[in-house]
């Protein structure tokens, strides 16, 4: 079993790869990890092209959602996107926040903040602005945000818990979220559970949609919905380089699922009355 900075040091090594390579090899691939298919151009991602503010040199074909879509942005609003990548979500909510907003990304890959500010700068944008650090410890002061955006990056990070307690943090009273990210339904066979390709590939890492919506509501969240669920079809030659056709077919016939969904959930406008005597 890998240690957390183990695979931290790993996400970080395959996106660093990923921010150089064309966006045919990641969008053929599990979340761009480089378990590229041939039974497919396009495992996870959703088309953004007829987006506003959409730019194809910062779309690597990462995401497995389209927060932005939902995430209900508004004109002069301060919007953060966790995990930033090159830059394509920042940029669609910047087409909706406006000039008069601001748009925060954050990821801890160098080669993916270089892109994305070279990005910004060839586009002329001057209220987007990319933070090299940890989404566990964002760079941002407490009730910044009135909008956090992410696209398929939770799954990737050990700790989970902790980083929906810095959504809290730094979202406004009131605020909200909408995240797409993959979860799980039923158990993956343990050789893909312990594959380093398929953590990096948004797969191994990925919790039980229950757990997860849990994890949003213990931490505060209300108003909590799922915005859109699709299933995610992992190819047979990916996974025959983890599972022998038995195994294949058994995974094929059984329970176990693999689901994109976007979630949107909204921090209280104040603070919960303590009901408990030792609170006070």
């Amino acid at each position: 079993m890998q240690t957390t900075e183990q695979l931290k040091d790993l996400v970080r090594q395959k996106y660093g790869e990923i921010a150089l390579q064309d966006k045919t090899d990641n969008a053929a691939s599990c979340c761009g990890s480089g378990c590229c298919s041939v039974e497919t151009a396009n495992i996870m991602t959703d088309d953004y092209s007829q987006l506003e503010g959409y730019n194809p040199d910062a779309d690597l074909g990462l995401g497995c959602g389209l927060p932005t879509q939902f995430a209900k942005i508004k004109k002069g609003d301060v919007v953060i996107d966790l995990g930033s990548g090159a830059g394509n979500d920042a940029f669609i909510a910047r087409a909706e926040t406006g000039e008069t907003g601001k748009v925060i990304g954050i990821d801890f890959t160098p080669a993916m903040i270089e892109k994305a500010r070279q990005n910004a700068e060839k586009l002329g944008y001057h209220n987007v602005e990319f933070r090299q650090g940890d989404i566990e410890q964002m760079p941002v002061s407490a009730n910044t945000a009135d909008v956090i955006v992410s696209n398929c990056v939770l799954n990737l990070v050990p700790n989970k818990d902790g980083v929906i307690k810095e959504i809290y943090r730094v979202l406004k009273p009131g605020a909200h979220f909408s995240i797409s990210d993959i979860v799980l339904e039923g158990m993956l066979p343990a050789s893909i559970q312990q594959a380093a390709e398929m953590y990096a590939g948004c797969v191994s890492g990925a919790i039980q949609k229950q757990v997860y919506l849990e994890l949003i509501e213990q931490n505060g969240f209300e108003n909590i919905i799922i915005q859109k669920e699709k299933p995610i079809h992992i190819p047979d030659d990916i996974l025959l380089n983890y599972l022998s056709k038995d195994q294949l077919q058994e995974f094929r016939s059984g329970k176990t699922g693999i689901y994109s969904i976007t979630v949107f959930a909204q921090k209280p406008v104040a603070a919960k009355a303590c009901c408990g005597p030792d609170c006070c």
